[in-house]
């Protein structure tokens, strides 16, 4: 794969285009050659190909679009933040189109240590994008308490050890919800069930938390065909 850098603004065929900064930067890191062929991506989700240049890249043709035919959204409870951040950069690889952060009975970690974090958060996700070949950059939602997410319109699914084995045929926008460490607590069970939330398990064994996420954004994954 070519070496791949972002553009904030629409790109055009046939335009030259200046690299921001940060991506200035990291091509100069790269070593990227005059005249080598990179890939760009813009937000409207589009890949491109381009010949580099001192000048700037000029754009060449449009290429593949490696973006998942079926939404998925990660609604995952804050874990200690190394291990939130694994996640972060994982389920962007996998496709995931939104990470929610969630604030469930049982988490561990001190609200008030996720001030500041965005920015970092923002850069783990867009690195993860530019070295998965996606073309879309992942949202990071603000925090949000369990019961304001499971009361979100849309089909969700909720990931509980102790839920009966059962498959689903998921083909629709999906938001999967993982629960903290200590599992969700039997009052959010329990709000989940009044909001007609689809109840699964990852088979006989207990998962970490991160395993969990990125497990079940596989198996969603391949359900839809993507994987």
């Amino acid at each position: 794969m070519n070496h791949r850098f972002f553009v904030p603004d629409p790109i055009e065929i046939g335009a030259t285009i200046p690299l921001p900064g940060e991506e200035r930067h990291h091509a100069r890191v790269l070593r990227v050659r005059e005249g080598e062929e990179v890939e760009l991506f813009d937000p409207r989700g589009r890949n491109f190909i381009g010949r580099f240049s001192e000048n700037g890249v000029v754009v060449l043709r449009e290429t593949v679009n490696r973006e998942p035919a079926t939404a998925i959204h990660l609604a995952m409870s804050i874990i200690q933040l190394d291990k939130f951040e694994l996640v972060l950069q994982k389920a962007t690889e996998l496709g995931v189109q939104s990470i929610i952060p969630l604030i469930a009975d049982r988490i561990e970690v001190r609200i008030d240590r996720l001030r500041g974090k965005e920015e970092r958060w923002r850069k783990i996700v867009l690195e993860a994008v530019k070295q998965s070949g996606r073309s879309r950059i992942p949202t990071i939602e603000q925090p949000i308490k369990f019961d304001d997410a499971i009361a979100r319109q849309g089909h969700t699914i909720v990931f509980d050890a102790d839920a009966p084995a059962s498959t689903t045929d998921t083909r629709q926008p999906t938001t999967v919800f993982i629960g903290p460490e200590g599992g969700f607590s039997e009052r959010e069970l329990e709000v989940a069930r009044n909001a007609g939330a689809t109840f699964e398990r990852l088979g006989p064994r207990r998962l970490r938390a991160e395993t969990a996420a990125l497990a079940a954004v596989t198996i969603i994954s391949a359900r839809s065909g993507d994987i």
